[in-house]
């Protein structure tokens, strides 16, 4: 048999360092996310495609090797070219940077997985396997060649192979905190496998984190639990042990401490259990390694965005009020910003200012008609602000519960996605730009979007014209 060989979809005997490794699956993506699929979806289409590609097809390799960066790169250098160029090869515009794309919804991203840290949340499941009880072949042989201490914190690199190597770096390993050992904890059994200060056992911290000064003086480093106390009949009693009297604000300390373990003490005849501290469960998932990964560079949730993508519409509008609020549209002062060479900066909607975001949809005098015109529809008035995100969050009523403001901002992405195609309709067919168009357009938008998604709404599109209030209220 020549090596390298296949087995069951895995190369064996090759080298994931390099990048001929991994060249059927940089080639697999390129396929899946290729030209032609890219110019006959919609911007939520390629969104959606890009997520279920990413997440099926390199998910046997990323779950057994660690991707080199070059590898890395290439694969979101694919998925951004798809995304925004539509698969064209020639150069593109990338409207939001790709660390803001793998945010979460809520915090203004698209929730698209970072490729290195999905690899990490993947790779780190064997160490998890084998710290856990589970039980096979694979473990003991790991086991009996690195040994019962699996941090291999500060071991001889030539020592071990490439695959526990890049295991262990995956885990945060070599760091001054490893994101994967700060997540692990212990359900106490018998205490004979925690350690007392070291593991984090008895709070979401290791005991040497929260109480350092009685740590730096405790006889006790890198003792078992079942160490530091002992069974007087039916009852456990702590033995701290230190190497100097202790002063009065210590001895306060220690009273703490003791409060705290007091709690949760060893029990006769029943093994310790690692437990995950990412999940409530305790037990690991690629989910939430993957969120504790990401933690570390997200941001506070937006609530703007969070009610953006909880609003019944199509997703191909949503995207389009995505883009929208984060001013990241094609506008002609966006185009210009980026040095694309236009013919002319004013609104082509009115004649006026120039075409930004917030002219389009707010100052120009047709959004400015339709946007009065909509509210006397609606049967409400309120003076409108002037930035787009503070404008779309005005659309929250106290007469309406949560769900019914929902279908109310509905109607707000409804009027900014008609203006944006009113104005593409102007610059590529010649149209004209016409308020009633809009509002009508929106109107029935609106109507077959709740029509379709909303088994309670029976109203018809008259009914829905003549009293919008009474039909989202009911």
């Amino acid at each position: 048999m020549r090596v390298p060989f296949k087995y069951l979809g895995l190369e064996i005997g090759g080298n994931p360092r390099k990048k001929k490794f991994w060249e059927p699956i940089i080639v697999k993506l390129s396929t899946k996310l290729n030209t032609w699929k890219g110019r006959f979806l919609s911007m939520a289409g390629r969104i959606c495609l890009i997520k279920s590609v990413f997440t099926s097809l390199p998910l046997y390799y990323f779950s057994f090797f660690k991707a080199p960066e070059a590898v890395c790169d290439s694969i979101v250098r694919i998925q951004r070219r798809f995304l925004w160029g539509w698969g064209r090869e020639n150069r593109l515009i990338s409207w939001v940077s790709w660390d803001n794309i793998c945010r979460p919804l809520e915090e203004g991203g698209l929730e698209i997985k970072d490729v290195r840290k999905f690899n990490a949340a993947l790779l780190a499941k064997w160490k998890w396997r084998l710290m856990s009880g589970e039980k096979g072949v694979w473990k003991y042989i790991l086991l009996s060649k690195y040994g019962t201490k699996l941090n291999q914190r500060g071991r001889n690199q030539k020592k071990l192979s490439w695959w526990w190597c890049d295991l262990c770096k995956s885990c945060g390993e070599g760091e001054e905190v490893s994101w994967f050992h700060s997540e692990m904890g212990w359900k106490m059994g018998s205490g004979d496998k925690v350690r007392f200060w070291e593991d984090t056992w008895a709070s979401s911290r290791a005991l040497r984190d929260i109480y350092p000064r009685l740590y730096s003086i405790s006889l006790n480093h890198r003792s078992k639990v079942a160490e530091v106390g002992e069974w007087e009949e039916e009852e456990w009693s702590w033995k701290l042990s230190w190497r100097r009297s202790r002063f009065q604000w210590e001895s306060e300390l220690l009273d703490e401490l003791l409060r705290v373990i007091d709690r949760i003490k060893p029990r006769r005849d029943t093994t310790d259990i690692q437990t995950w501290g990412g999940d409530a469960s305790g037990v690991y998932s690629v989910k939430t390694a993957y969120d504790c990964l990401a933690k570390s560079t997200r941001g506070r949730p937006n609530v703007i965005f969070k009610l953006l993508w909880q609003v019944k519409a199509s997703p191909n509008v949503l995207v389009t009020a995505w883009r929208a609020l984060l001013d990241r549209l094609p506008t002609k002062a966006n185009l210009m910003t980026r040095g694309v060479m236009i013919n002319s900066q004013p609104c082509v909607m009115c004649g006026g200012g120039i075409e930004s975001a917030q002219h389009l949809f707010l100052d120009c005098t047709v959004a400015q008609r339709v946007w009065n015109r909509f509210l006397r529809w609606m049967g409400i008035a309120f003076v409108q602000h002037r930035e787009l995100m503070y404008h779309f969050e005005q659309f929250h009523f106290p007469i309406f519960n949560h769900n019914q403001n929902l279908l109310w901002k509905g109607m707000w992405v409804a009027v900014v996605r008609c203006i944006w195609e009113q104005r593409n309709n102007i610059i590529f067919n010649q149209g004209v730009a016409d308020d009633d168009e809009i509002l009508h357009l929106a109107q029935t938008k609106a109507w077959l979007w709740l029509k379709h998604r909303l088994r309670c709404f029976n109203y018809s599109l008259a009914e829905w014209y003549m009293n919008p209030i009474h039909c989202i209220k009911s």
